[in-house]
């Protein structure tokens, strides 16, 4: 029977699977792309990179050492009971589903950071129909569940993503307002930033 660390490293390891693959054919950067340029202009660097996160999945997926150190005892600010660590897995997963699913719907739009994209398209189907940044919502989903196993990465991990995403929201909702001035006001006016119908 799987346990809930390996549900939870099952989740990142889907992905970094589908982030990677994802990341072929998304329309080109033409203005804040900086050094994610480099990701987008050269595909050997979008292979290498693909092969690496198959490489970590595919180590992670082994029955011998399913949680190699992030979930031991050393590496942990708690331990949590079983119920606690099945609600961490549950977060995770659904987390991870939440931000699978933004990043389909978002299509070739995607940038690895704000970025204004040729033939910029304002997406506002599936879940940008309830808020206008899915994937951080469902990323930030996923490390809190990892936090609540207390590991010391897990809740590094949240500490620093939580950060990087409440900078990023403004910038994008600048570079957004700029493409649709039109348009992306009404979309806010209806939708929220992170949680459906509260904030």
């Amino acid at each position: 029977m799987i346990t809930y660390e390996e549900l939870i490293l099952w989740s990142w390891a889907a992905f970094l699977l589908v982030w990677a693959l994802s990341a072929f054919g998304v329309k080109r950067d033409i203005r804040g792309a900086g050094y994610s340029s480099v990701w987008s202009g050269f595909w050997p660097v979008r292979l290498g990179v693909m092969v690496l996160v198959v490489f970590f999945a595919l180590r992670l997926a082994r029955r011998v050492s399913p949680a190699p150190g992030f979930f031991s005892n050393r590496a942990s600010l708690f331990a949590p009971p079983p119920t606690l660590g099945w609600i961490a897995a549950a977060l995770t997963a659904i987390g991870i589903g939440l931000a699978i699913w933004a990043r389909v719907f978002l299509g070739r739009n995607w940038s690895p950071r704000p970025a204004m994209k040729e033939h910029h398209e304002l997406v506002t189907t599936g879940p940008y129909a309830y808020v206008r940044h899915p994937i951080y919502s469902g990323m930030l989903l996923a490390v809190l569940g990892t936090a609540l196993t207390g590991t010391v990465f897990g809740i590094g991990v949240l500490v620093f993503t939580s950060i990087v995403f409440f900078s990023r929201i403004g910038k994008e909702e600048k570079i957004m307002l700029e493409l649709f001035p039109r348009e992306y006001p009404a979309y806010r006016t209806r939708t929220k930033r992170l949680v459906p119908f509260v904030w």
